[in-house]
């Protein structure tokens, strides 16, 4: 551990820790789940229900489970619900010793599994604010380990060790993730308890989840904050989709080529979220952040016009950093300004945004380069991204970002008024 984290309150190294292992169990079943569905079928749809069950949680019950987030004790849904996850992967390696995995049986677990991802991610966010005081430089330093953990354990180590478990057995990698699970819920059950925020429990939960909603679309900062995910997941889902043909038939690179691609932009990526602290102090959050988004955009124009590996992957390395620095900046702002009673609604808004974007990016993505050129996605996303980072500029500049700051309570304590409608509770009209 460095003497860095050492310095962080112990709760949040608990919570460090239970985030880094069950990153490690992530990326090993990131890598397994789709080779477990190999060794079943060769269908290609069959697999692609496997990979999308993952994300439909998100796109069905997104903002539904903020809210429910909002009403439940953070600590207690993190813990519960990495337990239910431990037993459902148990669950699936015990279909495995007992040789009874289906199709329909890998995508109910993907399913739930993103079920779980989103309720635990979900308080996690709500619960860090309130572990930290709600200190916007506290909550940039503990997102940056967090994030860093999350991309070596998931990225780099994870979905190697899936794949050699996975040679000993189609149990093992199963069972491996259960394990992590079940310790991470250990170590999350050991956490400070918090204040809990009041909510207007009597409200519909459709009700509430309106607010939420209306919280980020009526504030132009949360609003910035959220359209550059959303616009973002389009066009970085194009890439994606195109993205080992264009390796493939424009820089000659081979099946092992193509892991180092994806490697370098995960190298990026724990660059990017170690220097985001120290960015945003010298540049400020706002102005930082249409930096990277900036970035990101020429970063994608530059691997588009890559003529070797090298540079595309230098290409993807840069592209890398930056969004490894917004995903540190964009959540700890967003995490310092939106009262604690709403937290919950308000992230899971952005992030379902972002999620109902991704099937967007890779219709377009497949489509430009079907009646086109397998270099147009990319340079289609490249526009895309610095075309939202002009229009978003303003919307998240340093000015709003120190108003909202501000503007923000330390912390929201009991005696928060129960009102759920957004403009009552004040939201900022930032026009």
């Amino acid at each position: 551990m460095s003497a860095d984290l050492r310095k962080m309150p112990t709760g949040f190294v608990r919570l460090w820790s239970a985030q880094t292992i069950s990153s490690l169990g992530d990326g090993v079943t990131h890598a397994a789940l789709p080779l477990l569905a190999l060794t079943l079928t060769r269908d290609p749809m069959a697999l692609a229900v496997v990979t999308a069950a993952g994300t439909l949680p998100w796109l069905l019950f997104g903002v539904l489970g903020g809210a429910l987030v909002d009403r439940w004790d953070r600590r207690h849904t993190m813990w519960v619900t990495d337990a239910a996850r431990a037993v459902l992967l148990a669950t699936a390696a015990a279909a495995a010793v007992f040789d009874v995995l289906s199709i329909p049986l890998l995508a109910a677990v993907a399913f739930l599994l993103g079920l779980g991802s989103l309720f635990f991610d979900t308080a996690a966010t709500a619960y860090l604010p309130d572990l930290l005081g709600r200190n916007s430089a506290l909550l940039e330093r503990a997102n940056s380990r967090l994030r860093g953990a999350q991309t070596a354990m998931s990225g780099f180590a994870g979905p190697p060790a899936g794949s050699a478990l996975l040679a000993l057995g189609r149990a093992v990698p199963l069972f491996a993730d259960a394990v992590s699970f079940a310790l991470s819920a250990l170590l999350v059950r050991s956490l400070p308890a918090v204040p809990r925020p009041a909510t207007q429990a009597r409200e519909s939960l459709l009700r509430q989840a309106r607010a939420g909603a209306a919280y980020v679309f009526r504030d132009r900062l949360l609003l910035g904050l959220a359209l550059r995910p959303a616009v973002g997941n389009i066009a970085f889902t194009a890439v994606g989709t195109v993205l080992a043909l264009f390796a493939h038939d424009r820089l000659g690179i081979s099946t092992y080529g193509f892991g180092l691609l994806l490697t370098a932009e995960a190298t990026g990526g724990l660059l990017g979220a170690a220097i985001a602290s120290p960015l945003g102090r010298r540049l400020g959050t706002g102005t930082a952040l249409t930096c990277t988004a900036a970035i990101e955009g020429l970063a994608i124009l530059g691997l588009a016009a890559a003529p070797n590996p090298y540079l595309a992957g230098l290409a993807l390395a840069v592209c890398g950093a930056a969004m490894g620095a917004t995903m540190v900046l964009a959540p700890s702002l967003r995490q310092a300004i939106v009262p604690a009673h709403l937290i919950g609604r308000v992230t899971s808004t952005s992030r379902m945004l972002a999620m109902c974007a991704a099937p967007l990016g890779a219709f377009l993505g497949g489509w430009l380069a079907s009646t086109s050129d397998v270099r147009t996605p990319l340079y289609t996303a490249a526009g895309l991204l610095l075309t939202m980072t002009a229009i978003t500029a303003s919307m998240t500049s340093n000015r709003r970002v120190e108003a909202a700051l501000r503007a923000a309570t330390p912390a929201d304590g009991p005696g928060q008024p129960e009102s759920e409608d957004p403009v009552r509770q004040g939201v900022p009209e930032l026009v």
